[in-house]
């Protein structure tokens, strides 16, 4: 017993120095191209697990698993950011919300327009795409930080929208549902308070920011072609409206309406459309706002745009592909189980605090809000739901706490979203990961300790 207890503590041991060292790597700037294979398979290597099947056969099919679902999100969200930019219309709405809110909120401008999108149902990596462009040129015409730029966007895109808000469309939001038999509004009135929170705590912090960093350089106004007249606002408002729009539509409408049992054949990969639906719709919504803003803003040597398009979303999808073969292989180690009964251990019985503290650490450790909880959720489902009857707790207010939770500790510097944001920004780690953290962890991390206590007080409302 005292052996297999000292094993348990050395694989785990293992799994959290590989973490560390991949965080730090990240803060340097090394590329998770390498760092992630690398550091996975040392860890594989230093507890006993097959090193050449954990690459090929763990952590090159997450990898490309990912590649596979998600290229068409990175390429699609990146020719649609470089159009947007290229023709002016990102400019030209940038001003507009400039006029309109004033320079002294163009950072909560920002924060709510990643918002619309995202509980719109755009994909949070295709919002950074889309977003970078429109914050450039707002904090470039109102002399903000650019440094600021990526905690801005990811305020917006990777928080109360993601984890906390009722009715969210986000993945995050989706898998508790099956577990705990609940709905995507599940204790409304605890996530309005935690997206409040996160919003309120999120952009004060900000703006705080702002005037600390006074005096630091905005960035680069970008080129934006001469025109004849100025450009209307509804040409450059319609491409980013249709994004939303559109993905409600095929979700609810269009799809639903149409034949697709021939997913089920094996050509199709024995599927059905509940489980394509999200990305059909997004997929599609993305070309149709692609060729909105083609044919509206017509930006100049479009051939040059689309071609720059499509290699900057090369990149960003890798990185992320990396960093989920990671967790893959992280995830399969014998520590990983250990690990997870000492996070249980450490609830003192209480389903709410051993959802948290269970799905908030995996998610940290993978990397991944999604992952995190869909380890958690596997192993522990059962048992918590148990714990919950025992205890007189309603499921939705574990299905609210396991989503705030998650959507913390997976914003750690290798989390794939904040490698891709500070990619397509154009800054390191060092630069702009320190207001990322307490927007996108720190934050959330206080509402969920604040709808925990409330949902203990006062049980899920």
């Amino acid at each position: 017993m005292l052996r297999r207890s000292k094993e348990g503590a050395v694989t785990v041991f293992l799994i959290l120095f590989a973490l560390v060292l991949l965080m730090a790597g990240a803060w340097r700037g090394a590329s998770v191209l390498v760092l992630a294979p690398v550091l996975a398979l040392l860890a594989a290597l230093a507890s006993g697990a097959p090193v050449l099947a954990g690459y090929t056969q763990v952590f090159m099919q997450a990898a490309g698993s990912f590649v596979i679902a998600f290229f068409p999100l990175f390429l699609l969200g990146a020719l649609f950011g470089k159009v947007m930019e290229a023709s002016g219309a990102a400019a030209r709405l940038a001003a507009a919300i400039a006029a309109a809110l004033g320079p002294r909120n163009a950072i909560l401008a920002v924060v709510l327009a990643c918002a619309v999108l995202t509980y719109g149902g755009v994909s949070l990596f295709v919002v950074a795409f889309a977003a970078w462009p429109l914050a450039r040129a707002l904090f470039a015409q109102t002399g903000l930080p650019a440094r600021l730029i990526p905690a801005t966007i990811a305020l917006g895109a990777f928080t109360f929208t993601m984890t906390a808000l009722p009715g969210t469309p986000s993945i995050q939001n989706a898998i508790p549902m099956v577990t705990f038999g609940t709905t995507p509004f599940a204790a409304p009135g605890l996530g309005l308070i935690a997206g409040a929170v996160m919003l309120g705590l999120g952009v004060a912090w900000l703006q705080m920011r702002t005037r600390r960093l006074a005096g630091d350089a905005p960035p680069e106004a970008p080129e934006t072609p001469p025109r004849d007249q100025p450009m209307p606002l509804w040409v450059a408002l319609v491409p980013i409206l249709s994004v939303a729009v559109v993905t409600l539509a095929m979700g609810s409408v269009v799809l639903p309406a149409l034949d697709t049992a021939y997913l089920a054949l094996p050509a199709y990969g024995e599927t059905d459309l509940p489980r394509v639906k999200g990305l059909w719709s997004v997929i599609t919504a993305l070309a149709v706002a692609l060729v909105l803003a083609l044919i509206l803003s017509r930006p100049p040597e479009v051939m040059q745009v689309l071609n720059e398009g499509a290699e900057s979303s090369l990149l960003p999808l890798f990185n992320t592909a990396s960093l989920v073969g990671f967790g893959a292989v992280i995830a399969g180690l014998p520590g990983f189980e250990v690990l997870r009964a000492s996070l249980e251990g450490l609830s003192g019985g209480n389903a709410l605090i051993s959802a948290a503290l269970s799905s908030g650490a995996l998610a940290g450790i993978t990397g991944s809000a999604s992952g995190g909880m869909s380890i958690a959720l596997d192993v522990l489902g059962s048992s918590l739901m148990a714990q919950a009857a025992v205890q007189g707790i309603d499921p939705s207010l574990l299905h609210r706490v396991v989503t705030v939770a998650t959507g913390g500790l997976d914003t750690l510097p290798h989390n794939g979203a904040v490698i891709t944001l500070l990619s397509i920004c154009g800054m390191t780690h060092r630069q702009a990961y320190g207001d990322i953290f307490v927007v996108a962890v720190l934050v959330p991390t206080i509402a969920c300790i604040l709808i925990i206590g409330l949902g203990m007080a006062f049980g899920s409302f």
